[in-house]
C-alpha cells in the first residue's frame, strides 16, 4: 500500500494536516507581504484585531461566516453523494428571490417571526429547484454535475437581473433592486448575544440567520450521519457500483442530495437579503457561493469543520479590509491573493503532506 493511501487517524487527517496547509498558506502570503515592504507580524496583527478586537468587528466576521457556513454546508451535502455541486452560486441568487417573494408578501401583515420560517423554506425551496434540473441530467442524462451547475450560475445571474429591472424594480428608480423590506420582513440583529459578552455589534449586520445555519450545521449531521438516507449518500459517494449494487437507486439519490445541496445554498440568501440590505440587490451573493467550496474542503465536509473553516474565511474578509486601510500597501487584491492561497492549499494542495506524514506516522507505528 503506498503512503498515500494509508489510512491515517483522524488527528493527523482532520487536525495536522488542515493546520500545516493553513500555515504554509500564511507563511508565503507573509513573504509576499514582506517583499512589498510591510512587517508580516503587523499584518497579521492588523488582520485579527480587524476581524476580532472589538465587538463590531466579531459581528462582521460571523456574518460573512454565516453565509459561508450555508454554502459549505451545500457543497458537502453533495460530496458525500459523489457530487461536485459548483452552482451553489447561482442557487444562493435564486433563493434571494424566494425569500424576497415571502418578505414582500408578509412584511405589512406579520412580526418578523412569522415571515421567517415562510422565507426559510421559500429560500429552500427556489435553491432546491435550481438544482433539480442538474441533478437531473446527471442521474437521467449522465450530464457531469459539475458543467451542469456552472452553466446554471450564468443562467440565474441573467434571469435574476432581468426579474430586478423589469418585474421587481420599485417604479421611478434606477437602482435594480426591490423595495425595503418593513420590520415584518428584516431578520433582526443580535445584539443580545453580543450584550452577553459586554459588547456591542455596532454597525454589524450579524443577525438571526447566523442561528439558523448553526441549527442547519446539527440538521445535516443527523441527515448524513445518523438516518437511512445519509448512509445511502455516504455510500453512493464512496462507490457508486457497490451502492447500485446493494439496491441503493442511483437516480433518486442524486437527485434528493442535489435537492437539499440547492435548498442549503438558497438559505444562504436570508443573510444578506433579509438580514443586512432588507431588500433583493444585483450580485447579493459576491462569491459566497465558491468560497463555500474552500468552506467543505478546509472543514473535510463536516459541520463542525465546516463552522471553523467559514469563521477562518470570516476573519480573512472582515480582517483584510481593516488591514487594506490600515496598510494602504496591502491592497484588496493582496487580500484576495491571501484567501486564494488558503484556497490553493486546503483544497488543490490538501494533501502535499499526507505522504510525509503517512511515512513518519508507519515508522513510529512500528515501533
Amino acid at each position: 500500500m503506498s503512503t498515500a493511501s494509508l489510512p491515517l487517524p483522524n488527528w493527523i487527517n482532520y487536525g495536522l494536516i488542515p493546520i500545516l496547509n493553513l500555515i504554509i498558506a500564511f507563511l508565503i502570503s507573509g513573504l509576499v507581504v514582506w517583499l512589498i515592504g510591510e512587517s508580516p507580524l503587523d499584518a497579521l496583527v492588523l488582520l485579527l484585531q480587524g476581524a476580532l478586537g472589538s465587538g463590531e468587528g466579531i459581528g462582521f466576521t460571523l456574518f460573512y461566516a454565516t453565509s459561508f457556513i450555508f454554502t459549505g454546508l451545500s457543497v458537502a451535502v453533495a460530496i458525500h453523494a459523489g457530487l461536485f455541486n459548483i452552482g451553489s452560486e447561482g442557487q444562493a441568487y435564486v433563493g434571494g428571490l424566494g425569500c424576497a417573494l415571502v418578505a414582500l408578501a408578509l412584511d405589512r401583515y406579520v412580526p418578523w417571526y412569522v415571515t421567517m420560517p415562510f422565507a426559510v423554506i421559500g429560500a429552500a425551496i427556489f435553491g432546491a429547484l435550481w438544482a433539480l434540473i442538474p441533478a437531473w441530467l446527471q442521474a437521467k442524462r449522465g450530464s457531469h454535475v459539475v458543467i451542469t451547475t456552472i452553466m446554471f450560475n450564468f443562467i440565474a445571474s441573467a434571469m435574476m437581473n432581468f426579474i430586478l429591472v423589469h418585474v421587481l424594480i420599485v417604479p421611478g428608480k434606477m437602482a435594480p433592486e426591490t423595495r425595503t423590506f418593513l420590520e415584518g420582513g428584516q431578520l433582526p440583529k443580535l445584539d443580545w448575544l453580543m450584550a452577553m459578552f459586554g459588547s456591542t455589534i455596532g454597525a454589524a449586520p450579524l443577525n438571526v440567520s447566523f442561528l439558523i445555519a448553526l441549527v442547519m450545521c446539527f440538521l445535516v449531521w443527523v441527515l448524513v450521519w445518523r438516518t437511512k438516507l445519509g448512509y445511502e449518500m455516504r455510500t453512493l459517494g464512496l462507490s457508486p457500483t457497490a451502492a447500485v449494487y446493494a439496491g441503493i437507486p442511483y437516480a433518486r439519490t442524486v437527485v434528493i442530495a442535489m435537492l437539499i445541496s440547492g435548498g442549503l445554498a438558497g438559505m444562504m440568501a436570508l443573510n444578506p437579503v433579509m438580514g443586512a440590505s432588507a431588500r433583493l440587490q444585483v450580485e447579493f451573493v459576491l462569491g459566497a457561493g465558491f468560497v463555500g467550496i474552500a468552506v467543505s474542503l478546509m472543514g473535510r465536509n463536516h459541520p463542525f469543520g465546516i463552522i471553523l473553516a467559514a469563521i477562518l474565511f470570516g476573519i480573512l474578509y472582515q480582517g483584510g479590509d481593516a488591514l487594506s486601510f490600515d496598510m494602504p500597501n496591502i491592497t484588496r487584491d493582496m487580500i484576495v491573493v491571501i484567501q486564494g492561497l488558503v484556497i490553493l492549499f486546503a483544497g488543490a494542495l490538501e494533501y502535499m503532506f499526507r505522504p510525509a506524514l503517512a511515512r513518519i506516522y508507519q515508522k513510529f507505528a512500528r515501533t
